[in-house]
C-alpha cells in the first residue's frame, strides 16, 4: 500500500503567491485552497450575503479590487460605490472609477481572509463564483505607512462576524 502524499503547507505557500496560482499548481479550485486554511486565517460566509457585503464595503473608503484571470491581474484602487439590485444585477452606481454590473446569482460564497502576503499582513474579502473560482477580491486599504487601515480592519472583522457568525 502506498503512503498518501504529505499535506501541502498552504499557509507557507500563501506568503508569496496568489490563491489562484496555488490552486492551479496543486490541481485544486481556489475555493478548495481557501477551505483548507486554518480558521484564524479564514471565515466563510454564504452566497446570500453578496449584496450585504458589497453594501457594507461601500462605506469603507479606498480599497483595492483585484480580478485575476489566466490573462492577467487587473487592480483598481479607490472606493466601492453604492449599488442597487435590478434586473438580476447588482449595479454599481458610479460613472467613473469602479463601476459596472455584477451578477449576485453567480456568487457561490464569500470568504474573509487575513494572511501574510509578501511579508506584510493583508486582509481581503473574496467573492467565489458558483464554479468555485474567484469572481473578484476586495483588499483592505493601507495608510501612508503601508499599514492596514485600522478603521477598515475594524469594519472588515465586524462584517465577517455578522456574515459568518
Amino acid at each position: 500500500m502506498m503512503a498518501s502524499p504529505a499535506p501541502v503547507d498552504l499557509v507557507g505557500l500563501l506568503e508569496g503567491s496568489a490563491i489562484e496560482h496555488i490552486a492551479k499548481e496543486h490541481k485544486l479550485s481556489p475555493r478548495q485552497v481557501v477551505e483548507r486554511l486554518p480558521p484564524e486565517m479564514c471565515r466563510l460566509g454564504p452566497a446570500s450575503a453578496f449584496v450585504d457585503v458589497m453594501t457594507d464595503i461601500a462605506h469603507w473608503g479606498e480599497v483595492t479590487i483585484i480580478v485575476h484571470s489566466e490573462d492577467g491581474i487587473i487592480e483598481f484602487t479607490g472606493p466601492v460605490p453604492k449599488g442597487e439590485t435590478a434586473r438580476g444585477h447588482y449595479n454599481l452606481l458610479a460613472r467613473t472609477g469602479f463601476h459596472g454590473h455584477l451578477r449576485p446569482n453567480r456568487c457561490g460564497g464569500v470568504a474573509f481572509i487575513e494572511r501574510p502576503l509578501m511579508g506584510r499582513p493583508s486582509a481581503a474579502v473574496l467573492f467565489f463564483n458558483v464554479d468555485d473560482g474567484i469572481m473578484f477580491k476586495i483588499y483592505v486599504g493601507r495608510d501612508q505607512r503601508r499599514e492596514l487601515r485600522s478603521d477598515q480592519m475594524a469594519a472588515f472583522r465586524a462584517l465577517a462576524k455578522r456574515v459568518c457568525g
